[in-house]
């Protein structure tokens, strides 16, 4: 066994040592106090955010009105949390590491009446398990407070200490005794967004609960108590604070009480979703929880007046008797299991469904405005857009090989990049524009000598603009406009970071931003064939899409940031596409390095020969 780990495992090694049975034929014993605590700690302390939750909730059980959370190196070198809350005397201060100490529960029977977020005594002793943990705490009235040290092993000392009213919990070097769980932590930015979004579920459910985040010295957020005449009013403001809502009284307020159950909190307009999660929150009893199943009640009641793949903000809070509940399913606390889960499900959609109907939601497709991007820009100058490709050929080659073929009538092949055979045959001779359909507003469709080619336009146009990106990304330039007047954009914080993070390289896209301050950006250019007027949904789309990629296909870096950025501004199936453009679009897939799949796999093309035909229509020859 390794003694390097700390003075802790030292401690452990000695004990465990010591415990080695007499009897050679003896297999088990008694696992040391101190590696048990440390296996345990693994399943609540997952991350730094793990910490970070648990601590929170320990100040909101404590009754604080008033949170601030301190980090360094998001997380992994100092984690405080400093509350206002009733604080702790000395003989609970003195017990409050140790595992299973709770002032929650007495006895069984309060298993069936849990109403708080802490109860199992688990979280403080199993973050003391793996870092250096500092305690001061203080009771109003109480003249001194209490100081608690815990270095990672069995013990820890405790001393008067002067200190202000409440509890400051100071982590430092978290898993510092388990270097492999250090060492699979992500990187700050990651670790900090997870932090971020602890905070955020916290922060929503208790609105009247003030919040500040303080990373590396700088404010990411700061979150003033909401009081309001009406929680309801109360709740919007706090969403609108969490996710930078412009305007969240646009929100649709859901209310409904039953015998069983009471739901309550908001939900988004149908117009206004978004293509990838990430602002879908569930409570129960207070508790922000994941629950798949609960969650498709709330979709479902959208059936039909959403796009597929698009996805509603919703913060519901379901309250029910703590007796038809079960929260002790995990030590995380984040799933819950109801005694009657379809009688829930019933309820929720049937809410969410009466509430859209009654809001009148159902939108008018006529008024419908499109999504914007960057243009779909197919112009003559095509050749120095695409000229990194290195395939030899310039823009049109390629049509006049797949369209025009050649007069003498004998097969031509088209090649792609690096001059490899594309199995495209030359259409017959004629008018290429004669020869180019646009199948539902989706598919282009062409004319080839050995029968008919299908091409998904948003699945080609992807693969385009992802190498594009690609190639920006690796030149480090793309071409920039200015704006005529610089923008202030602000972001939520878990946003902002990854944004922050991504301005190197959005910069090679030809966005021209830098950091102004506080959550926001200053932008002063973007890429030369984006929509004017358009800037902040374009940046917001790459972020969903890039958070997406990131948890869906674990994808990071350029490759993420190319994908996100193709798909963002990819046309879509509705867009009409002109011949001119229609024409481009083959042009220049065929003049990418994999021209026959887009960047997530999906076939570009599909190409049915006429033999294919023939036997379709039971014809013979």
């Amino acid at each position: 066994m390794s003694t390097n780990n700390g003075s802790g495992l030292l401690e452990v090694e000695k004990e465990f040592t010591a415990r080695v049975p007499v009897d050679e034929g003896q297999v088990i014993w008694q696992m040391p106090v101190a590696l048990a605590n440390k296996i345990a700690a693994g399943e609540v302390v997952q991350r730094p955010a793990s910490a970070v939750k648990e601590l929170m909730e320990n100040a909101l059980d404590a009754g604080a009105t008033e949170i601030a959370l301190y980090l360094k190196s998001a997380g992994s070198e100092l984690i405080q949390v400093v509350d206002n809350g009733c604080g702790m005397s000395l003989q609970d201060a003195r017990i409050c590491l140790n595992r299973h100490t709770t002032s929650k529960i007495r006895g069984i029977e309060d298993l069936d009446s849990i109403r708080t977020f802490g109860f199992r005594g688990e979280a403080l002793s199993s973050i003391a398990a793996i870092s250096n943990v500092v305690l001061r705490t203080k009771r109003v009235g109480d003249e001194m407070g209490t100081e608690v040290i815990g270095d990672g092993s069995t013990g820890g000392s405790v001393t008067p200490v002067g200190t202000t009213d409440g509890t400051s919990v100071t982590v430092r070097n978290i898993f510092y005794n388990v270097p492999a769980r250090r060492k699979f932590l992500k990187k700050p930015a990651t670790e900090l967004k997870h932090i971020l979004d602890s905070v955020h579920v916290l922060s929503m459910a208790n609105p009247s609960v003030s919040f500040r985040i303080v990373s590396d010295g700088n404010e990411l957020m700061k979150f003033h108590a909401r009081l309001f005449d009406e929680k309801s009013d109360a709740l919007s403001a706090r969403i609108g604070d969490v996710l930078s809502l412009k305007n969240p009284r646009n929100l649709i307020p859901v209310q409904e009480t039953t015998s069983y159950l009471s739901v309550s909190g908001f939900i988004g307009r149908p117009e206004e979703v978004r293509r990838s999660r990430g602002q879908q929150y569930l409570f129960v009893n207070g508790r922000s929880v994941r629950h798949r199943y609960l969650e498709h009640a709330i979709f479902s009641a959208y059936e039909y007046l959403i796009p597929d793949g698009t996805y509603p903000l919703f913060a519901i809070f379901l309250s029910i008797d703590p007796r038809h509940v079960d929260v002790n399913v995990h030590p995380t606390k984040a799933e819950v299991k109801f005694d009657d889960e379809r009688g829930v499900y019933s309820i929720l959609r049937t809410v969410v469904r009466k509430t859209l109907g009654m809001a009148e939601m159902i939108p008018d497709a006529s008024g419908a405005i499109p999504l914007q991007g960057l243009k779909l820009d197919f112009k003559a100058n095509q050749k120095e857009s695409f000229s990194g490709y290195g395939s030899g050929q310039s823009p049109g080659q390629v049509s006049e090989q797949l369209y025009n073929g050649h007069l003498s009538g004998v097969p031509s092949r088209a090649t792609g990049a690096g001059g490899e055979a594309t199995d495209f045959d030359s259409v017959e001779s004629g008018s290429s524009a004669d020869l180019l359909w646009q199948l539902h507003d989706a598919y282009v469709l062409t004319q080839i000598r050995t029968g008919l080619v299908i091409v998904d336009q948003q699945a080609a146009h992807e693969r385009i603009l992802y190498e594009k990106a690609l190639e920006s990304l690796s030149g480090g330039f793309g071409l920039s406009q200015q704006l005529l007047f610089p923008r202030t954009l602000e972001f939520d914080a878990s946003d902002f970071v990854l944004l922050k993070e991504l301005i190197p390289d959005l910069r090679s896209l030809g966005f021209d931003l830098e950091q102004f301050g506080g959550r926001s950006i200053m932008l002063r250019g973007v890429p030369a064939d984006m929509v004017a007027g358009d800037e902040r949904s374009v940046l917001d789309e790459i972020i969903e899409q890039y958070k997406h990629f990131e948890d869906v296909d674990h994808l990071s870096g350029h490759e993420n940031l190319a994908r996100s950025i193709a798909r963002k501004s990819s046309v879509k199936p509705g867009k009409k596409l002109s011949h001119q453009e229609m024409r481009a679009l083959i042009d220049q897939l065929f003049l990418c390095s994999t021209p026959y799949s887009s960047p997530d796999g999906r076939p570009t093309i599909v190409k049915l020969s006429v033999d294919e035909l023939r036997e379709r229509f039971n014809q013979k020859l």
